[in-house]
């Protein structure tokens, strides 16, 4: 399992990478000021590190009790990404009316909109991540036969 240490650096790379990249997009897809896109884009960062915290080691949690590692196979990892953004969605929903104005439903509008690019980020920046950072036992159970 990963080190609290690794957890935030994870949390962190996660948050700096997506605010990179959604910002200006947002800013141009959504036709909002850069400075409200900015203020959507670092408020939900800012839930989006504790919620990944959270919910990463929850999920590993589940995974070591369930079945005794946490590897993620292609089919797990998107589960976990979709799980991630739909709790993340939640959240967020009424924030963003509330900062932007807006109804509920152009809210969700957008939200969603944000979710799916952050579904197809996470699932990219997680197997990186994984790849960059693997954890030592993961060498030792691939080289290992199955039973």
């Amino acid at each position: 399992m990963r080190s609290t240490r690794d957890r935030i650096r994870h949390a962190l790379l996660f948050e700096m990478f997506g605010l990179a990249l959604i910002v200006p997009f947002g800013t141009v897809l959504f036709g909002l000021h850069a400075s409200d896109m900015g203020v959507i884009g670092i408020g939900s960062a800012l839930i989006a590190t504790a919620w990944n915290y959270v919910y990463n080691l929850g999920f590993d949690r589940a995974m070591q009790r369930l079945v005794g590692h946490t590897r993620k196979s292609l089919l797990l990892r998107v589960g976990h990404a979709v799980l991630f953004e739909a709790g993340l969605l939640m959240i967020l929903l009424s924030p963003i009316a509330w900062y932007l104005g807006i109804g509920l439903a152009q809210a969700f509008f957008m939200d969603l909109t944000i979710a799916a690019f952050y579904v197809v980020y996470a699932f990219l920046f997680n197997l990186t991540y994984d790849r960059a950072f693997p954890l030592p036992n993961w060498g030792k159970a691939a080289a290992e036969p199955s039973a």
